[in-house]
């Protein structure tokens, strides 16, 4: 098998969204890190940013050398594993109203995040292994489904529907690469899309995100706070910003101002400049991880391909959905740039999985 170099121009483009990510998360968590260390910092959150940002680049670098073939050893039990600690996070005593994280003190790690990657290795290792089995509707469809499902209903027990959307997503299209029928895909969106407006209805605080998302103004006070405090944010960066660290809406006045919105705190300070670079970095990084795939030259490495590039571009692009107010409100991070440890880490390792690929590429 040829081997090439790993995609430089990929590299280079997660280096500058892992560093601007450094940047606007350190600048956007500063209120927070000085209420959380009694005014004795503003560098709390950055600097343990950094840390994980370190460990996740080491683990990039290792899984750059790592023959990536070998990843189909570890199928079973990452997915076997990954539903344990589904199961487990739901002990865990609830935060802000989400079983989403496993405490040990020093690091708080999302179980989801983790689960989203067993679902690439196991869909990448299932759809190699059936070849053409993939044009059967109960081989192909059903059965990755129902595997799939038990992961997706575990992760809306927590609940949280932003991480679900995301491996629904990058399901079908790891299902369309690997040579799916398009009828079979459409039957399978329109479940999804049932499902999900059941999910949404079921819910009373979903139903209110909702109907803030509708008409954020007819409770500005509450459900329509976010919505319209994000809007506040990037309306008030205009071309080119307040200026780093100028923002006022990190300010307690925007909530998950370093996670969920950071997004809106880019814009704030650093303008359309800014939300445009990210933009463009998170294209490029859609084009050279799609190209990877489509170049590869086994299918295995082609289906994780399509899984890792997907995973984080659908990730993107519902946050940056959210916070302009251009779809309804849902709890997600943006890759590389949101504060958070097992979200930049799982990143950051699924990258050097990609970087690897690109080095079996015609």
């Amino acid at each position: 098998m040829k081997r090439n170099p790993p995609d430089l121009f990929l590299f280079a483009v997660v280096l500058a969204l892992l560093v601007l990510g450094l940047i606007i998360v350190t600048s956007a968590s500063a209120p927070e890190s000085l209420s959380d260390t009694g005014g004795a910092s503003v560098f709390h959150y950055g600097f343990r940013q950094l840390i994980f940002a370190c460990l996740g680049l080491i683990l990039m670098l290792v899984m750059m050398k790592f023959p990536y073939q070998y990843l189909k050893r570890f199928t079973i039990p990452v997915a076997v594993s990954s539903i344990i600690f589904l199961i487990i996070v739901l002990v865990f005593e609830a935060k802000k109203g989400s079983h989403r994280w496993i405490d040990f003190g020093f690091f708080s790690f999302q179980a989801s995040d983790y689960a989203k990657l067993a679902v690439i290795m196991f869909m990448a290792h299932y759809l190699t292994e059936i070849k053409n089995g993939v044009h059967n509707f109960i081989i192909g469809v059903l059965i990755p489904l129902a595997c799939v499902s038990v992961i997706c209903l575990l992760i809306m027990m927590e609940p949280d529907l932003g991480t679900t959307i995301v491996i629904f997503a990058t399901f079908m299209m790891m299902l369309f690469a690997g040579g799916a029928r398009i009828r079979h895909l459409t039957f399978l969106s329109l479940i999804g899309l049932s499902a999900g407006t059941v999910m949404a209805m079921s819910a009373d605080y979903r139903f209110k995100r909702l109907v803030a998302f509708l008409n954020p103004w007819k409770d500005p006070q509450g459900d329509g706070w976010q919505i319209i405090q994000s809007l506040y944010a990037l309306g008030s960066g205009g071309p080119f910003g307040a200026g780093l660290g100028m923002g006022r809406q990190k300010f307690h006045y925007l909530p998950e101002a370093h996670t969920d919105y950071i997004f809106s705190i880019l814009g704030e300070e650093l303008g359309l400049l800014g939300t445009t670079t990210v933009l463009v970095l998170f294209f490029f990084l859609a084009w050279r991880g799609y190209k990877v795939a489509i170049s590869c030259q086994d299918n295995y490495g082609r289906m994780l391909a399509t899984g890792i590039t997907s995973f984080l571009v659908f990730q993107a692009l519902l946050n940056i959905g959210v916070v302009t107010s251009s779809i309804p409100v849902t709890g997600i991070t943006l890759p590389f740039l949101s504060y958070g440890g097992s979200s930049l880490i799982v990143s950051l390792f699924s990258i050097g999985i990609l970087l690897n690929i690109s080095k079996n590429t015609n």
